[in-house]
């Protein structure tokens, strides 16, 4: 068996040097290959993608290509979901295996199992609990979910599908993003000493019995390390300058900048909604800089402004690791008849995932 080729040969290539080897490893393996990239890829990488989208739309559209090889150019989580979602002859390939996801990570199975386990001593969470996770996680959560009578959610649908959840069981255990499920469960109308939070790394979560039992829905400790950056002095400086400005903000945001927006929504809501406003319209816009650059570029003929929320550089930085090397390596490799980097989730989680994620998609 041939050796793969070696990524240091890759490593010192220029951009333009990459990108004219991945063209031509494109041109080589033709449909047998399909590249993914999410919205917040970086604008060197994002130009070779085939198909563009958030997380969930790449995957399911992907499985529906005639490709044998799934490039995500994206973080862990999103290729494990291709995987999982793909044909059995389909292979998930993330370009660097170093791209990952700081919110994903803040909840664990070892962390969440423990969760389950300490709620026992009040009730049984089996019959009380409904586990809900946030794409963004890991493929053993989903597989927990799965396993617990649980879902997973996505952004744009969190809110039914936490309808579907609180329609199985009184209560709602909610991960890792507790901003999602706190925006969502607000426009549900849900009081917030309803809301809990529970912090993985103190018993009981550092919650009283009674703030359990009072509690409608349970937050995990955990959140985005991009949107945690914006603050809503940005948006009232934004407003002071420009009163007929508008303000649009992902839901991972934190609940003050939600509430300050005009607009809450996924990637695609606001890449939609911003397109879709009137010639002249000025935007702020609370989510990654590479979606809100590239946005910007795209609306500015229509006389649009579209500005970045965060008062510094702001971008989500594993996902920068996609570089035109990273991709043209694993081109090249799948040319010579190698794959490298193949994310293959294993066969007992993808059962239970795929339980998870069926049941969201049937929902919503």
């Amino acid at each position: 068996m041939v050796a793969p080729l070696n990524f240091k040969h890759f490593s010192t290539l220029s951009d333009r040097e990459a990108d004219n080897r991945i063209v031509a490893a494109r041109a080589k393996l033709g449909k047998r290959a399909v590249i993914l990239a999410h919205h917040y890829q970086r604008a060197d990488t994002y130009r070779h993608a085939d198909i563009t989208g958030d997380s969930l739309k790449l995957s399911r559209l992907a499985s529906q290509t005639e490709a044998e090889f799934i490039l995500f150019c994206g973080v862990h989580f999103m290729a494990e979901v291709a995987d999982i979602l793909s044909r059995p002859n389909q292979i998930s390939i993330l370009p660097d295996l170093a791209a990952g996801c700081s919110m994903a990570d803040m909840a664990s199975l070892p962390k969440v199992t423990r969760c389950w386990h300490e709620l026992t001593t009040l009730f049984d969470p089996d019959e009380s609990v409904t586990p809900v996770t946030y794409i963004n996680s890991a493929a053993d959560l989903k597989a927990f979910c799965g396993e617990h009578g649980g879902i997973v959610c996505t952004s744009s649908n969190a809110p039914k599908i936490l309808e579907w959840a609180f329609a199985q069981r009184q209560k709602v255990l909610f991960f890792p993003d507790q901003h999602l499920g706190r925006w969502s469960c607000f426009q549900m109308g849900i009081p917030m000493d309803e809301m809990v939070l529970w912090n993985p790394n103190l018993d009981m979560g550092g919650l009283s019995r009674e703030q359990i039992e009072k509690a409608k829905i349970i937050l995990w400790h955990g959140y985005c390390s991009v949107h945690q950056m914006f603050q809503p002095a940005q948006i009232e400086k934004f407003r002071a300058a420009h009163p007929a400005g508008r303000v649009i903000s992902h839901p991972e945001c934190s609940f003050d900048v939600c509430k300050a927006s005009d607009v809450v929504g996924s990637t695609e809501t606001i890449i939609r909604t911003v397109k879709d406003s009137p010639p002249g319209t000025r935007w702020i816009v609370g989510t990654e800089l590479n979606l809100v650059d590239r946005l910007a570029q795209e609306v500015k003929a229509e006389d649009k402004i579209v500005e970045f929320m965060g008062g510094m550089i702001c971008m989500c930085s594993t996902m920068q690791r996609i570089d035109p090397q990273h991709l043209a390596w694993c081109l090249e490799n799948l040319v010579e008849g190698q794959v490298v980097n193949q994310i293959s989730v294993p066969g007992h989680d993808a059962k239970l995932a795929k339980i998870a994620l069926e049941r969201m998609l049937s929902t919503s």
